[in-house]
């Protein structure tokens, strides 16, 4: 199986530091939607690991969250492409949790899902706590410069740590080698 995980705000989707809060604040990073589809298209499965700590401090309710979804599952089928699994922590920093990254609980949940190991798979984000959710468990680092991108670049990254632009760059990566 060819697995690619991605976060979503950032990456797929523009972020906020005010947090995505409403279907009309979900707006798709150009090329994002193009690239998970041709991505589908060429055989990888795409799954979701998404913190949405603004469910735990009440900025919006889960059926907004699976709107959200829902629309990203059908733009994405508009074009012929399939998003596979998408799990969230919905726990805020301060909660505990084992799924919130950097802490690699939704990894480890996408990893039973599909019943595969997360060593070498490419978890995609744009912040810190992508890249430390990735390295818990022996995934390929992969950071795009969208989003919090570039800020995070500038603090370093680790070592063998991926660059890319966007999503669409790391599709036309995966599909052309």
């Amino acid at each position: 199986m060819k697995l690619l995980i991605l976060d979503r705000d950032g990456v797929i989707n523009q972020d906020s530091d005010a947090y995505i809060k409403s279907l009309d604040e979900w707006i798709p990073i150009p090329g994002s939607i193009e690239a998970i589809a041709q991505l589908s298209k060429a055989g990888w499965t795409v799954a979701v690991a998404t913190n949405q700590s603004g469910i735990a401090r009440g900025y919006y309710p889960l059926s907004t969250l699976d709107a959200m979804h829902a629309r990203l599952r059908e733009l994405v089928a508009g074009l012929g492409g399939e998003v596979g699994l998408i799990v969230h922590c919905p726990h805020g920093p301060d909660d505990g949790c084992d799924c919130r990254k950097p802490k690699p609980g939704m990894l480890r949940e996408i990893a039973a899902h599909y019943r595969v190991e997360l060593t070498g798979v490419w978890f995609v984000g744009d912040s810190k706590g992508d890249l430390e959710a990735a390295l818990a468990v022996d995934a390929q680092p992969v950071l795009v410069r969208t989003g919090k991108g570039e800020k995070t670049l500038a603090k370093g990254v680790p070592p063998d740590t991926l660059v890319f632009d966007d999503l669409a760059a790391i599709a036309r990566t995966l599909i052309h080698t």
